[in-house]
């Protein structure tokens, strides 16, 4: 029989305390450069620019490498599912070399910093799949790892895997990574100190004034002045150039479980079927393997998280056994229009205020490249991929439109649409312990939830980034904004942004 974990915890986290909290700012401060947030992105930027000598500031509004960073799979693979013929078709042949190049070389980098500062993070060479059991999605796999090969990575199609099923077909690329991704970046956190870079955590940014210089405002009042800001936060918090406009926000369930060693499929494997299943292993000690199963993406706020988790849960067992899931949790990704990340200056107007976005579920390369990549922007220098990844490129509207379309037609129903309807419950008294939901009181839209005592608590219902109205995650336990990501606690405090105020408490 199966055993299933109820609490959401995550393994990165759990089997890597962040140790004692870095203070939070309090007082004014000037440096060359700040940078807002302290995932895999901030953080690869931060150490870049200290190693060339640049006083950093990191900013972080919750603990470091705790938000998206602590909650992914932790694939370090250039292999991004299905991504280099749509690049061939959309930035041509050079522009598909220049994606793989990018990716590759930030796998090589991250592993030269493993070596240099000594770090124990389970850091594992092997090789990534995107497979198919479908026989009908084996052309389109067939055509990616030509593109891919053709891009100059280590691909090529095959028929054979490890996993304990058949396979119709799959892109094999060799030379990837996978790892810890806490105890990569806490080593990072605290070579940076080292240096002299001064991580601030419980930091909220709020305000962003762009000039010579820049100056930021934190939640208390502080404030920050560099002649250089990195806005690192997943999903930027300051949208100058209307970026919201060309990601959108998607969550995955993730399931662990120990297994003995011989079920171990040696890679990492993920298919677009079934709302994607993804598959990969980490050590776990005693003669096993910890299987870590992704999938089920959603937009937030609007699935059942708990029957979704079931669903995976199923899957998994289906095809490795019975299994005690010790671990239950989910990750949030934006997917940009075009498929690329959006990493460099902000705006067209852009001067001193650069990006970090989109990586698209594959943020563990992608930060790296991303840290390189600012660090040499900000140091007026040229990468070859500059303009590849510039989040003021324009393409040709054929291209982008059709996602483009779809991703803002998705928003304006949520903004109006969840307006019209009248929600999963009619009143506070029918929502039962444990469970929440949007109700009128009063005439005003509130987000009601009951604790398991019975004790209510509300909040306001209106998302404080754009407006759209949040829905309840019972698995999770959040207030979740399906527009552009947001999520609240119960008690209305932000989880993730990019909002940056908390929801409104409502006394009802």
């Amino acid at each position: 029989m199966n055993t299933y974990a109820d609490e959401q915890k995550s393994y990165w986290i759990e089997t890597a305390p962040s140790g004692d909290l870095q203070p939070s700012l309090d007082a004014d401060i000037t440096v060359d450069v700040a940078v807002i947030g302290a995932g895999i992105a901030g953080l690869s930027t931060a150490w870049e620019l200290a190693r060339r000598g640049r006083k950093v500031a990191v900013l972080e509004a919750g603990r470091i490498a705790a938000g998206v960073t602590g909650h992914t799979t932790a694939k370090v693979s250039a292999l991004h599912t299905l991504v280099y013929a749509r690049l061939r078709q959309t930035r041509g042949a050079e522009g598909a070399r220049l994606y793989a190049r990018s990716q590759m070389e930030a796998i090589r980098h991250a592993a030269g910093i493993v070596d240099e500062l000594g770090i124990a993070c389970d850091w594992e060479d092997t090789a990534a799949y995107t497979f198919a059991q479908d026989p009908s999605g084996v052309d389109e796999l067939k055509a990616e790892a030509e593109a891919a090969r053709e891009a100059g990575l280590p691909a090529e199609y095959v028929t054979e895997t490890g996993l304990p099923f058949p396979v119709a077909g799959a892109v094999r690329v060799t030379e990837q990574v996978q790892f810890h991704p806490r105890k990569y970046l806490l080593a990072l956190a605290d070579d940076l100190r080292r240096q002299g870079v001064v991580i601030h955590e419980k930091t909220r940014v709020v305000g962003l004034k762009e000039g010579e210089p820049c100056r930021l405002t934190i939640e208390n009042g502080s404030t920050v002045t560099a002649a250089d800001v990195v806005v690192a936060t997943h999903y930027p918090i300051f949208d100058r150039a209307l970026l919201f406009t060309r990601l959108s926000p998607r969550r995955e369930l993730v399931l662990a479980a120990p297994v003995p060693a011989e079920l171990d499929p040696h890679g990492m494997f993920i298919t677009q079927e079934q709302g994607t299943r993804s598959v990969r292993t980490a050590p776990y000690g005693d003669g096993q393997r910890l299987l870590i199963v992704t999938g089920e993406h959603f937009t937030p706020g609007t699935a059942d998280v708990e029957e979704r988790f079931g669903r995976l849960a199923g899957w998994a067992t289906k095809h490795f056994g019975t299994l005690d899931f010790t671990h239950r949790w989910a990750t949030q990704d934006n997917d940009p229009t075009d498929t690329v990340p959006l990493v460099g200056p902000m705006h067209a107007g852009s001067r001193h205020t650069y990006v970090a976005t989109g990586f698209g579920g594959w943020g563990m390369s992608s930060g790296v490249m991303a840290g390189r990549l600012l660090a040499t922007l900000i140091s007026g220098e040229k990468s070859p991929w500059s303009d590849l990844y510039d989040p003021r490129r324009l393409l040709p509207a054929v291209r982008e439109a059709p996602t483009f379309l779809k991703n803002q037609a998705k928003v304006a129903g949520h903004f109006l649409g969840d307006r019209l309807s009248s929600g999963p419950a009619h009143s506070v008294d029918d929502i039962a312990p444990g469970d929440g939901a949007v109700v009128r009181v009063e005439g005003k839209r509130c987000a009601v939830y009951r604790d398991d005592s019975g004790q209510v608590h509300a909040v306001s219902a209106r998302c404080t980034h754009m407006g759209c109205l949040v829905a309840f995650n019972r698995a999770e336990r959040a207030w979740e904004c399906p527009c552009h990501g947001s999520r609240f606690g119960t008690d209305g405090e932000i989880v993730q942004g990019p909002a940056t105020r908390p929801l409104e408490k409502r006394d009802i």
